[in-house]
């Protein structure tokens, strides 16, 4: 059953399995810019870059961020709304996705620190205020939260992913034709709510990014 279960996110379904392919796929949803006059799909897509770019110039510390923040930001929530998709792969729900997100981003982010910024990256090291018998430990403890950032940014957003898959997955194998209307409107609660948490997750993603890179 749970082999089963977990097969749908299983990306080797074949020889020639283009299941990958589905990565690009947000490149059909950008709107063009050959149209006239611009279409709704268009003046949403502007809004929505607008209000994000104000949000990010707060909490950015270096010019030129809010571009790869913005690009991180649509490319895991036009993937996370494709694998909503019936019979379209969810390639955000694997860590191999989502740590070549994460891991590329915060090595860069630690070598310009180090190399650039020494002193203040071990000022990070111990907070403000700490006592210097606790010096040594909060060391140790801000060592390992640095490390484990990408980690977390990885498993949040697949974890996440895979919470409601597994939940729709398992109501969809398990429901009687008794229970068919009641069944079609916990999905349709169970879609909203997980087109919320795809937003919500590519928001996440690319705010916590970001907020690692003021700290460099």
């Amino acid at each position: 059953m749970m082999a089963n279960l977990f097969s749908v996110f299983d990306p080797c379904t074949g020889i020639l399995s283009l299941n990958w392919m589905s990565i690009m796929i947000f490149m059909l949803m950008i709107p063009k810019n050959f149209w006239l006059l611009k279409n709704s799909n268009m003046i949403v897509f502007n809004i929505l870059i607008s209000k994000l770019h104000s949000e990010l110039i707060s909490l950015m510390k270096y010019k030129g961020m809010s571009l790869l923040m913005l690009s991180l930001f649509m490319i895991i929530m036009f993937n996370n709304l494709m694998g909503l998709l019936p019979y379209v792969f969810t390639a955000s729900s694997h860590l191999v996705f989502s740590l070549t997100l994460a891991l590329p981003m915060w090595v860069g982010f630690m070598m310009y620190g180090w190399v650039n910024h020494t002193n203040n990256m071990f000022v990070h090291l111990v907070p403000t205020g700490t006592p210097s018998i606790l010096m040594p430990f909060m060391v140790m403890i801000e060592t390992i939260s640095n490390l484990i950032r990408p980690g977390s940014l990885a498993v949040r957003l697949t974890a996440n992913m895979i919470a409601g898959h597994l939940l729709m997955s398992l109501l969809g194998s398990n429901l009687d034709t008794m229970i068919l209307v009641l069944g079609m409107i916990l999905f349709i609660i169970l879609m909203a709510f997980e087109l919320a948490v795809a937003i919500i997750q590519s928001y996440v993603f690319m705010t916590l990014t970001n907020l690692y890179s003021s700290e460099v």
